[in-house]
């Protein structure tokens, strides 16, 4: 079982999304995320991913805790910098980098800032399905406009 570990500086919301897209397609991978400053999952967040069936509420604030680095194969970093500041890995783990716009920055009415919410959602599910199908383990019939 392939094990991937989603990494964001900041807030954890898109490495939470990302972790609760990958679970809802694959039952085959163990995932994981994390946020290297988090603070609690963004309500808009919650509500773009429950319109795609997808319950965030239960989500927690994640830290990036101790963890052996050696057990993930793949860690994807999901942040304009988290690139450089993702801890040194070990030989074998694959490396990602994903770089998202940070919704909580959003800017205007309440509208505007739940349709960035949706463009990252829409983003990180599809950058989810292509990995699926790089690892064979895409399940037949769901496709993306089930994102």
């Amino acid at each position: 079982m392939k094990r991937i570990l989603f990494l964001c500086t900041g807030n954890s919301c898109r490495s939470q999304m990302a972790e609760h897209l990958a679970r809802k397609f694959s039952e085959c991978i163990a995932v994981t995320s994390a946020g290297t400053d988090p603070q609690d999952v963004h309500p808009l967040a919650v509500s773009v991913m429950e319109e795609r069936g997808v319950d965030m509420s239960s989500a927690k604030s994640k830290a990036l805790e101790p963890q052996d680095l050696t057990e993930v194969d793949m860690v994807i970093t999901l942040c304009g910098d988290a690139q450089e500041s993702c801890p040194v890995l070990p030989p074998g783990v694959q490396r990602r980098h994903w770089p998202l716009n940070d919704p909580a920055r959003a800017q205007g009415t309440q509208e505007e800032k739940m349709e960035v919410f949706r463009q990252v959602r829409d983003q990180i599910c599809e950058r989810v399905r292509k990995m699926l199908e790089e690892l064979h383990d895409f399940p037949s019939g769901k496709q993306s406009g089930n994102c």
